[in-house]
């Protein structure tokens, strides 16, 4: 059976990842030396090994000079009770760099930066506080409900410093790396090459973005089998920036051989033309509920395989069993007027995005 996949689109965007490893970054550390020791070793070891093509300077707070480096692709400031961190932080945003400040005491260094005229924008600020925004698909600590001890504490008395034991050092490099991939989006993949804590955050929003998408594709194309070839290439394309992510080499082979996993997926996905056609009422959301639900799927267990040290070589089967079982609940569930009228809420938001979705498949 010919695969529903251009093959020589996969290719193209295998080489436009691969150039990411070759891709040169540049990352300056600045600690305050008042910065929690706990807090300044985890965000040093966080930057230390980088790979070949990184560049990262580590610094103190000495004096009042300092001249930032306009060179650099980001900027991390391990904030602790210095007046100093809020000007910094500001000095850095006004030489064009991005810069990430990182405590663990937020509401502290945030009140001080405001009190001396340099607030720092409520997005830059990082810290392991709380479990809010907790999904537990991407947090182990938040599945476990392992939450640090100062995490459970009273707002009154989240003034003292943040213990960074396991699961705040988990919550911390989760919060880091999603900085990352919001931040710096030309070059995240070249920062997840070298820095272990992005991969990741880049890998789930890859999985969340194209997980949309197919859901809008499946929404708003009605010719007979015209969805399967676009949902297809998205999903190849999320696989291959998750291997990617992880370190893993993009040959050709490789390639075909990630293509070949997809497209033998494809089967899965006849559970949504065999249930549309039974039941062509509620057709678009069979299609966008397997087209949501089988990309999720097939992306997560991507993202666990490669998290638990796997390669290419092993990952058909971790991902043709999980689209197998999310395709076939999914079907079944859209295919129940109970189902219909769950996913008829997310069409109106779907569909209002369903341009820019075609566009980005083009």
């Amino acid at each position: 059976m010919k695969l529903p996949i251009d093959l020589k689109a996969v290719i193209e965007a295998a080489t436009d990842i691969e150039s990411a490893r070759n891709t040169p970054v540049s990352v300056s550390v600045l600690i305050d030396d008042s910065a929690p020791g706990d807090v300044a070793a985890h965000v040093r070891s966080a930057f230390v090994g980088a790979g070949a093509h990184a560049r990262v300077t580590v610094g103190y707070f000495v004096g009042p000079a300092f001249s930032p480096y306009e060179g650099d692709d980001m900027a991390v400031i391990v904030a602790g009770f210095s007046e100093e961190v809020g000007r910094r932080a500001a000095e850095i945003r006004a030489a064009g760099v991005p810069v990430m400040v990182v405590t663990s005491m937020p509401r502290l260094v945030a009140d001080m930066a405001s009190a001396y005229g340099n607030p720092i924008p409520e997005g830059d600020l990082v810290a392991p506080e709380g479990v809010e925004g907790c999904e537990a698909e991407s947090d182990a600590a938040c599945e476990s409900g392992d939450v640090a001890g100062a995490n459970a504490q009273s707002p009154e008395i989240l003034d003292a410093p943040i213990p960074i034991d396991a699961a705040a050092a988990a919550a911390l490099d989760r919060r880091m790396g999603e900085w990352v991939v919001a931040a710096c989006r030309e070059k995240r993949l070249a920062l997840a090459l070298s820095f272990p804590f992005v991969r990741r955050p880049l890998s789930l929003e890859a999985v969340s973005a194209t997980s949309l998408q197919n859901a809008g594709i499946g929404l708003v194309l009605f010719i007979p089998g015209a969805d399967m070839p676009l949902m297809t290439l998205n999903q190849a394309k999320m696989l291959l920036q998750i291997a990617a992510a992880y370190g893993e080499p993009m040959s050709v082979a490789r390639v075909k051989e990630l293509a070949a996993i997809v497209g033998g997926a494809f089967a899965c996905r006849s559970v949504a033309r065999q249930v549309s056609g039974a039941v062509p009422a509620i057709g678009w959301a069979v299609k966008a509920g397997v087209g949501y639900a089988g990309t999720k799927a097939m992306g997560l267990a991507a993202v666990e395989y490669f998290e638990r040290g796997g390669n290419i070589a092993g990952l058909a089967g971790v991902v043709s069993t999980a689209t197998a079982k999310a395709t076939q609940i999914a079907g079944d569930v859209a295919a129940t007027p109970a189902g219909a009228r769950v996913l008829s809420t997310v069409k109106t938001v779907v569909r209002q995005g369903a341009a820019s979705v075609l566009k980005k498949t083009e």
